[in-house]
């Protein structure tokens, strides 16, 4: 079995706890390429990676990850959205993490999410269309 996991960048540290995880568990990980960058630096501070966001010619960065992350969601079983609270919402799912779950759905994979999803998300519906397993936290349920 081999699980894509999906985040937003806040929940990158996140990424390597539940990768660990699932590795014990005998599950092949693939994680987006910026939460192991933050992981050999020790560096967490989202702002260090997101250069766009003070340079609009950097976006071809941004462009490049999101293909990137892409390929891995087309190569693995599933993908893991980790969905935490974030800016006081609890289970945040962002607009990247959206598109990442559209892609898993199109390629016809499994889409787990950890966390339940709450009633305010304005693009629920869209989200649950997309048949995910929510997990309740508890990843061996994927198994």
């Amino acid at each position: 079995m081999i699980v894509t996991l999906c985040s937003s960048a806040s929940f990158y540290k996140q990424v390597i706890e539940i990768r660990d995880q699932l590795k014990k568990m005998g599950v092949k990980v693939f994680v987006p390429l910026t939460a192991g960058k933050m992981e050999r630096s020790g560096d967490w501070q989202v702002g260090t990676y997101k250069t766009w966001h003070k340079d609009a010619s950097q976006y071809n960065r941004k462009a490049f990850l999101t293909m990137h992350h892409f390929n891995k969601i087309a190569k693995g079983d599933s993908i893991l959205v980790l969905n935490y609270e974030k800016n006081g919402k609890q289970g945040y799912i962002g607009g990247a993490v959206l598109a990442e779950m559209a892609v898993a759905f199109y390629l016809k994979k499994k889409i787990y999410i950890l966390n339940p999803i709450q009633e305010e998300v304005s693009y629920k519906e869209e989200i649950l269309g997309m048949k995910p397993v929510i997990l309740g936290g508890d990843l061996s349920k994927m198994l």
